[in-house]
């Protein structure tokens, strides 16, 4: 479609001058060089990011994207699907935990219906982007078609741009909702990372042994069936993905268009930036690993994008909590970076 191929054909690479002068700044500012640890390369980062010495992450936005998913029907989750609508208005209600971590860190939360099963109510405050009611069984059908795939991706993009229109924002994070997308972020993961569904496959929300033995069946099951292949991005997303998936890799690529930083949550975020990466290689510049998620698998998927996480609390709730709190890391980064003072300004004597 022409929104993401003209998305993609705008993002540059950060700015090297400025990333540069970014780490001469810090090595002048009033502490021993490296003393603030991984903060001084967040801060570097960003400012290449943006193009700015004085690098900014606030205000926030936390794309909240959610989805059903067919492939429940093969006992993958141990919550009903119906679950998935609830919490999309626990959401809308401020009654979730994303909106308690957002609000503590000055970000305001975006909610997104890619493809919830039911029909929400009129009066609930979410971008009404469906596409289908849930994906198919991916154990058994594509769960999307190409036509699909395209969408929500473009949707994605689409969702972002209106939110920056309407109130812009210097920082961007992504979160997700979706009962059994954890099935289809380790199918997904499984041909981006090259790693076995064995590897990559977790307990998700809860799931027993035995129940976890037949999650990880059915992810080998549908890899089989559609055999899908990472050069082809779109079709892996059709074949074993889901439309939040590909909603929250549009998010990305748009942010990376505007050098927008953006903060991957966990392991369904971990998925859409891998996704976003196949599409578009440079925007992994623009994405920062807010942390380490307490879902296996999580870290080869970190890995394969060349990212650091900031936090590791064992977090694997999703809804970008952990993007939302990392938020508050990068507003700290760029504070350094933009208001300490240097030795030279403070009339401090600097290191022999």
């Amino acid at each position: 479609m022409d929104t993401i191929k003209k998305t993609i054909e705008r993002i540059g690479a950060p700015d090297q001058v400025v990333r540069k002068a970014a780490e001469e700044r810090q090595k002048c500012l009033t502490k021993p060089e490296g003393s603030l640890g991984a903060l001084e390369g967040l801060s570097v980062r960003i400012a290449g990011m943006q193009g700015s010495l004085t690098p900014r992450a606030e205000p926030g936005a936390v794309f909240v994207m959610a989805a059903d998913h067919g492939v429940c029907v093969e006992g993958v989750s141990a919550y009903p699907p119906e679950v998935t609508a609830q919490m999309v208005g626990n959401f809308a209600a401020g009654g979730a935990a994303i909106n308690a971590i957002a609000k503590a860190v000055g970000a305001r939360v975006v909610i997104a219906d890619l493809g919830v099963a039911t029909e929400l109510p009129r009066d609930m405050a979410v971008h009404r982007r469906k596409i289908a009611y849930g994906t198919r069984n991916m154990a058994q059908l594509p769960a999307m078609t190409r036509v699909e795939a395209l969408r929500s991706i473009a949707s994605g993009i689409e969702i972002f741009e209106e939110e920056l229109a309407a109130s812009p924002f210097a920082i961007a994070a992504i979160g997700d909702m979706g009962i059994g997308n954890t099935t289809a972020a380790a199918a997904l993961a499984s041909v981006f990372t090259g790693r076995t569904p064995a590897e990559l496959v977790g307990r998700g929300t809860g799931l027993d042994d035995r129940a976890l033995e037949r999650k990880i069946s059915v992810v080998e099951r549908a890899l089989a069936l559609h055999r899908p292949a990472a050069r082809d991005p779109i079709a892996v997303l059709a074949a074993v993905g889901g439309f939040e998936i590909g909603g929250m890799a549009g998010a990305i690529l748009a942010a990376a268009a505007h050098r927008i930083p953006l903060v991957v949550d966990g392991y369904i975020t971990g998925a859409a930036a891998l996704l976003a990466a196949a599409l578009a290689p440079v925007s992994k510049e623009y994405m920062i690993a807010g942390h380490l998620s307490g879902d296996r698998g999580h870290g080869f998927m970190l890995s394969t994008l060349g990212l650091e996480p900031l936090l590791n609390l064992g977090m694997r709730l999703g809804e970008g909590t952990g993007a939302a709190l990392a938020m508050g890391i990068c507003k700290a980064a760029c504070a350094v970076l933009s208001s300490m003072a240097t030795f030279e300004t403070a009339g401090i004597g600097g290191k022999l």
